[in-house]
């Protein structure tokens, strides 16, 4: 069976491209349980022939375990036809006060805590990152690094990281760099103040939370930086055709009016034949200045189900009505 033919946007300006869905693998390190030796290897081939070309990971997900696992996914495909990114800040080094038994799960990683993370936005930090990681994957090059989740050190990363990242960009060791975070307002300020070429925004440009139209995604384009955005079901409450009952929203139990307005757009939704995760992935996506969705998945069936909510067109009398009606920002369309 053939990889279906999906259609890609440019992705930095190293000359990059991705399509419109990309996989986020924090579920290969063991995201909330161990995944199963009979699931997580086939993951990766999930993704792949369902046309997947972008994965991304961290040396966060489970103490570097996702790297290893997705570098063993990775290593028989053909290196040019895939496009890998990866995380700097966080240095991993052994942990002197591990004892057998002892897990990482309150970090939400159900691995052994041999290891401890220690943020590190400083240029050695972030060059032996980089060769830990190369290590880990098992790969000959890194296409795209993010400074991940610098929130409580934004003056680190800018003195420290990013001039790391922009030699690494123009040695080629890199084809582009950028940041990682949950919030707009401190990506905004990179995207003014380095000249970094991709960033990834998660929960901050979702049908429930567009609020990254205000700041960033008008500075991106400003700045021809490309955005990549995650988490768009907001951890849970837009990822079925209807909220369940215990739907959560950005990792707590989902307020009762986010919950009412999930359930008006999926009766807008339902009457032309669309579904509420169908319209979170191609949200952003009308957005001139995003790249890519990127998603996790917890199965190759997960995975194969993802990768196809971007195939189904949705109507533009369905978003018209969904701005008229308020459920919706309009500003997607106009930008």
């Amino acid at each position: 069976m053939t990889a279906p033919t999906l259609s890609t946007r440019s992705y930095g300006r190293g000359g990059l491209s991705v399509g419109p869905i990309g996989y986020g693998v924090a579920a290969l390190g063991n995201l909330y349980a161990p995944r199963p030796d009979d699931v997580w290897p086939e993951c990766v081939p999930a993704a792949w022939q369902a046309g997947i070309r972008y994965f991304d990971t961290a040396p966060h997900y489970g103490l570097g375990l996702a790297e290893e696992r997705l570098g063993e996914g990775l290593r028989e495909l053909p290196r040019d036809e895939f496009v890998l990114s990866t995380k700097v800040g966080r240095v991993l080094e052994p942990n002197p006060d591990y004892r057998p038994g002892d897990t990482d799960i309150a970090n939400l990683f159900a691995v052994p805590a041999t290891l401890r993370r220690r943020f590190d936005f400083s240029r050695d930090g972030v060059l032996r990152s980089v060769e830990d990681s190369l290590t880990r994957l098992g790969l000959d090059r890194i296409d795209v690094l993010f400074v991940h989740d610098p929130d409580e050190h934004e003056r680190e990363a800018l003195d420290g990281a990013f001039p790391a990242l922009e030699e690494l960009r123009s040695q080629g060791v890199i084809r582009s760099y950028g940041a990682g975070m949950n919030q707009s307002a401190i990506l905004t300020r990179f995207v003014e103040r380095t000249d970094l070429d991709i960033v990834m925004c998660a929960g901050r440009y979702t049908l429930l939370d567009p609020s990254a139209e205000a700041d960033l995604l008008p500075a991106a384009r400003e700045r021809g930086v490309s955005v990549a955005v995650a988490a768009v079901f907001n951890s849970g409450i837009l990822a079925t055709d209807r909220p369940a009952s215990t739907a959560t929203f950005d990792y707590g139990a989902a307020p009762a009016d986010l919950v009412a307005r999930t359930e008006r757009i999926a009766d807008v939704a339902d009457a032309y034949g669309v579904t509420v995760p169908q319209l979170a992935v191609q949200f952003p996506l009308r957005h001139p200045a995003v790249s890519t969705v990127v998603l996790g998945a917890d199965s190759p069936a997960q995975i194969t189900r993802n990768a196809a909510l971007a195939d189904v067109a949705v109507p533009g009398d369905l978003w018209a009505e969904l701005e008229d009606s308020g459920l919706i920002s309009r500003k997607a369309a106009d930008a």
